[in-house]
């Protein structure tokens, strides 16, 4: 799986206060961490690549953004990515719970509608070291893109049929089956066969990794 592309960051959110607890929480610690090292909106919004405007709108939760523009945020202020969720619906000595349906959306290059990824674990403390996501993909029609990255990924299918590649082999799953392999070979969706599709992906990152 590839990280997200600016092109396609930042989602205009307009549900409701309570379904936006987690834009608002990355929200303040931007902000605060901007202010805190007294540099302008301008400055970080030039060094992480995106607009102005955009980052206005992250920092006061009118906007949703990518883990990729995430990332270069969190680069332009000096800190790891993990840094930014540190502490969101985490109780003092508990550990961090995301409720159903509350997962980040991600937006990742090369996917379109019909295949979305939810983000299930956020804080991992200065380094990350694993990616669970939950994938949904509703759409038989549309052509998936071949994906690329460290570490080991676990897949696990929740719902429906799907064929999966990985290098030169294809794999007919189903609800119950798992796959295991390596993240560096490429890999993705093949056919989906029935849909819609629920899958757990899990990637493990190496120490060494370059994420």
């Amino acid at each position: 799986m590839a990280e997200g592309d600016a092109a396609h960051d930042d989602h205009p959110r307009g549900a409701p206060d309570d379904d936006r607890a987690l834009e608002r929480h990355l929200g303040n610690v931007i902000r605060e961490l901007r202010q805190r090292d007294h540099l302008t909106i301008a400055e970080v919004a030039t060094q992480a690549g995106i607009s102005r405007g955009m980052l206005s709108k992250i920092e006061t939760a009118q906007a949703s953004a990518s883990l990729d523009t995430l990332a270069r945020i969190a680069d332009a202020l000096g800190v790891s990515m993990a840094h930014l969720f540190r502490h969101y619906n985490t109780p003092k000595g508990g550990a961090p719970l995301v409720k159903a349906g509350e997962g980040m959306e991600v937006v990742r290059r090369g996917t379109k509608r019909g295949h979305t990824y939810h983000l299930l674990a956020y804080d991992q403390g200065p380094r990350k070291t694993f990616e669970p996501f939950l994938v949904t993909m509703d759409d038989a029609s549309e052509v998936f893109p071949t994906f690329e990255h460290p570490g080991t990924e676990f897949i696990h299918i929740l719902e429906g049929r799907i064929e999966y590649r990985h290098g030169q082999q294809t794999y007919s799953l189903g609800p119950g089956d798992s796959l295991t392999f390596r993240g560096d070979v490429p890999h993705g969706p093949e056919t989906l066969i029935e849909t819609p599709i629920r899958m757990l992906s899990i990637i493990v990152y190496g120490d060494d990794a370059d994420r």
